[in-house]
């Protein structure tokens, strides 16, 4: 399979102008769908020496935001420095190179180096090149699928992993209590130890015209949480009150998003944030996103805890492999 890569093409010394099928229709473009100004996302400290403080802190910015930037958050930053070094170590190779990774999701093949992931009913290409495995539980890890070089790349990717895994713990932990649940609630629902981690490494080159094209276009995650390393490139934006918002890079922070399986399990109370990605002329974007997601055959659906006359469930209850098949597929949940 020959796929047409973003990184390739710009990298083309005359590039002036966007092929037409990077052009997205009218009202996604980003010269017609501004950014409100002077609103800034909620910045949370993991530190907060007071709990309680800490849950409603967290509990306010799902609900309202379905995002939050997390500071203090115990990963080093040497370590995310090192994660962001053999990322960009692989998108350095030859094309020849990378390509031995290529991925080909037409067949289900979802893992390894890609440009198009999800099924657009327009057609329209996003301006990204992507890299994506998964990291864990163990049973359901390919090592041949992961980058062989630079030769550091699994033995840094692996300890971010580990990293994450506690960190991921404790944000379920956070989450379950501000929705009044015992502190174990989300993350057996989600998996307990099965939760599978996913790795997806993105690269936005510089393109000629930003205006016109999106890096991702407009989507939720369909994980529970995902907890994204940028770079300092800015791109990122999200939904609120009707109107984008841009996400401004905070050194060391990570981006926490409430993914679509949260939204279930929480009954609406907590909210999956519709995001979208932006490019740059000049510089190149890049991000690091975990998907933390439940297995497969894991059956997802409102608490009963959290639904009652007041409160009626509003999600159908369902496997996450058919929910994911759905999501790929464009098809109504």
């Amino acid at each position: 399979m020959t796929t047409e890569r973003v990184q390739a093409l710009a990298c083309i010394g005359n590039l002036k102008e966007l092929p037409e099928k990077f052009i997205r229709p009218a009202d996604e473009r980003p010269e017609n769908t501004k950014p409100l100004e002077g609103v800034t996302v909620p910045i949370i400290s993991l530190m907060e020496s007071d709990g309680d403080l800490l849950v409603k802190e967290i509990h306010k910015a799902c609900s309202e935001w379905g995002f939050f930037l997390l500071k203090d958050h115990g990963i080093s930053f040497g370590l995310i420095e090192k994660l962001q070094e053999v990322g960009m170590e692989f998108f350095k190779q030859p094309h020849e190179e990378k390509e031995k990774y290529a991925n080909d999701p037409s067949i289900g093949k979802f893992e390894g180096y890609g440009t198009k992931m999800t099924k657009n009913l327009d057609e329209k290409v996003e301006w990204v090149d992507y890299f994506f495995h998964i990291m864990s539980p163990p049973s359901k890890v390919d090592y041949q699928i992961w980058p062989q070089i630079p030769s550091s790349y699994r033995e840094v990717t692996e300890e971010y992993k580990k990293e994450v895994m506690k960190l991921t713990d404790r944000l379920l932990e956070l989450l379950s209590e501000g929705l009044g649940l015992e502190g174990k609630a989300l993350k057996s629902c989600v998996g307990g130890d099965e939760i599978q981690l996913e790795m997806k490494i993105n690269m936005y080159p510089p393109c000629p015209q930003p205006e016109l094209a999106l890096g991702v276009e407009p989507h939720t995650d369909m994980s529970a949480l995902t907890l994204l390393v940028p770079n300092d490139v800015p791109g990122l934006q999200v939904w609120k009150d009707n109107n984008w918002v841009v996400v401004d890079y905070f050194p060391n922070a990570l981006f926490v998003h409430v993914g679509d399986q949260i939204e279930v399990l929480s009954n609406g109370k907590y909210k999956s944030v519709l995001h979208r990605s932006t490019v740059n002329k000049e510089r190149t974007r890049m991000s690091w996103a975990v998907f933390c997601a439940p297995p497969h055959d894991a059956m997802i659906g409102p608490l009963p805890e959290l639904v009652d006359e007041q409160n009626p469930s509003k999600y159908s209850t369902k496997t996450f492999a058919d929910f994911r098949y759905s999501k790929f597929n464009k098809l109504p949940q």
